[in-house]
């Protein structure tokens, strides 16, 4: 007869005969084993997954905090660990607060014991303060463990056993990277929370992309989230200003574009920032970070017949590029540098051109902004902790703002955007020559103002709601609402009512009129073509 395979039974488990398993390494029933799980504060679904997370986790609660927290001087190691080319004396209470090495020592006792929990609760009882000094001799248990990340070194794994036997051993931030992939290893869940708390307020350029791809490679979201945010406030201002910034990846890169909290000057800023990124890509050896001057003549020296973006090398930025906001450039000269770097299509500068051209027709509206929060014109201040004032004039189609912050002491700051008139303007004769004016007395914006600080080495964010507002040129009416926060971004558009005539309008030259008349008819022939 061949024999049958034995069939899991039906075993009476309590008033309501509920199934249970009849082997281990569960020995009661599915409900009895979930509420052991919730005291334990384990997951049930990891215990079912591997029961031997419920055994070591029973056997931590054996021995007290202060045994497995105390340097062990007077007894021998209990085990002696074979790893990296090196052996390492441990001992057991300690073992336990790493899932791996408990695993190990289980796994160990098993090759001589029926019951290899049993025996290590035996153990651990038996080293409690108040037992008897005279217990049986422990035999020394020889294990292995093999690890292949390059990460772990011995340095950063002596650091990890270290924390074992002692509380907040000192962590640096060179050998943080190393220190973490030995806690994943070990699986020595406190010990790695550490080293990401440590990684999270130690972000500088030097050191955001390992921390991200760490964060990406451990999943654990609040590094990366920590990354994104730290890069949203830092990309244009610090990493863009150091040959860090071709370390950048360029999937992080991508979120930071896309978020409505990454903070620039203006969106000129922003986009030469990312042309030194492609630079940077394209030219590896390069070992220092180069002027703005040599990354437009590397791009103008590519051929004229087709645009850096519609080439096979560049077909894979566009995304990147597609999260900028071009309609944000108004200046005439940034305006024929893009044009005459021919890194974006046609199409695109086209597109920006009659947005501009509908705009200044119809008095300053920019019909074609929907959305404040993807399409709002940007514009940032940063605020340095010496400064008592700070303020920056902006202009758009016309309008002029002066974002100013002001600090009051040293825990209150305010500020407040403001339109002023152009003869208010220093030097307007020449910095403004090329800039249209508008007479018109009041004008109706949508802005919203963020303010963004770190707080114990962390990121916090202040902001208004959308506000729609109508500027005038006296008080009160001219100013803004204000906010006492530290770190400033301003982003808004404007509209008027449709009807808006031309002699709302006044040029400071007859060359500005000119060359208007010249910008009109350009746009038109590209219409044609």
């Amino acid at each position: 007869l061949k024999q049958q395979k034995p069939r899991l039974e039906r075993r009476i488990a309590g008033s309501t005969n509920r199934w249970r398993f009849p082997r281990q390494p569960f020995s009661g029933d599915l409900l009895g084993l979930s509420q052991m799980c919730k005291a334990a504060n384990i997951d049930f679904d990891e215990v079912l997954k591997n029961p031997d997370r419920l055994c070591i986790s029973q056997i931590q609660k054996i021995f007290p905090e202060n045994l497995k927290n105390k340097t062990i001087q007077s007894r021998e190691a209990d085990v002696i660990l074979e790893c990296l080319g090196f052996k390492w004396e441990l001992h057991q209470p300690q073992l336990f607060q790493s899932e791996t090495l408990a695993k190990l020592y289980l796994m160990g006792l098993a090759r001589g014991n029926a019951n290899p929990e049993k025996e290590s609760v035996k153990i651990l009882q038996a080293q409690q303060p108040g037992r008897s000094r005279e217990q049986r001799p422990v035999k020394k248990m020889i294990l292995s463990l093999k690890i292949n990340d390059p990460l772990v070194t011995r340095e950063a794994f002596a650091t990890a056993l270290k924390n074992l036997y002692m509380q907040e051993v000192k962590i640096c931030l060179d050998d943080v990277l190393g220190v973490l992939a030995a806690a994943h290893i070990l699986q020595f869940g406190s010990l790695f929370q550490r080293c990401v708390t440590v990684m999270m307020s130690g972000l500088t350029p030097s050191t955001i992309k390992n921390f991200y791809l760490a964060g990406c490679k451990y999943k654990e979201e609040p590094l990366t989230t920590a990354c994104e945010k730290w890069m949203e406030m830092n990309l244009v201002p610090l990493v863009g200003t150091q040959i860090h910034l071709r370390k950048i990846p360029k999937e992080l890169l991508h979120k930071v574009l896309k978020s409505p909290r990454l903070f620039t000057f203006s969106e000129f800023d922003l986009l030469k920032t990312l042309l030194l990124w492609v630079y940077l890509q394209l030219n590896n050896k390069t070992q220092t970070f180069p002027m703005y001057q040599t990354v437009l003549m590397f791009f103008s020296s590519f051929p004229k017949n087709c645009a850096f973006l519609d080439r096979d090398v560049g077909q894979n930025l566009i995304p990147l590029f597609l999260c900028l906001r071009l309609h944000s450039i108004t200046k005439g000269k940034d305006l024929e540098e893009l044009r005459h770097i021919n890194f974006f299509p046609e199409s695109w500068l086209v597109r920006v051109t009659a947005n501009h051209y509908h705009a200044l027709e119809n008095g300053g509206d920019m019909a074609h902004v929907k959305d404040l929060s993807t399409q709002a014109v940007r514009f940032g201040l940063l605020f340095n902790q010496e400064y008592t004032t700070h303020s920056k004039v902006i202009t758009l189609y016309g309008f002029f703002f002066e974002i100013k912050g002001i600090k009051h002491d040293t825990t209150s700051y305010s500020f407040h955007m403001q339109r002023i008139r152009h003869t208010d303007l220093e030097c307007a004769s020449t910095v403004y020559e090329n800039t249209p004016i508008s007479l018109r007395a009041e004008r109706l914006v949508t802005y919203e103002i963020r303010a963004q600080t770190t707080v114990d080495g962390k990121w916090q964010e202040f902001r208004t709601n959308q506000i729609t507002q109508k500027f005038g040129l006296a008080e009160p009416s001219c100013k803004s609402h204000v906010r006492a926060r530290l770190f400033f971004l301003i982003s808004f558009f404007c509209f008027f009512s449709p009807h808006l005539f031309w002699d709302h309008w006044l040029y400071i030259s007859s060359a500005l009129r000119e060359k208007f008349v010249r910008f009109l008819k350009d746009y038109h022939s590209f219409k044609l073509h």
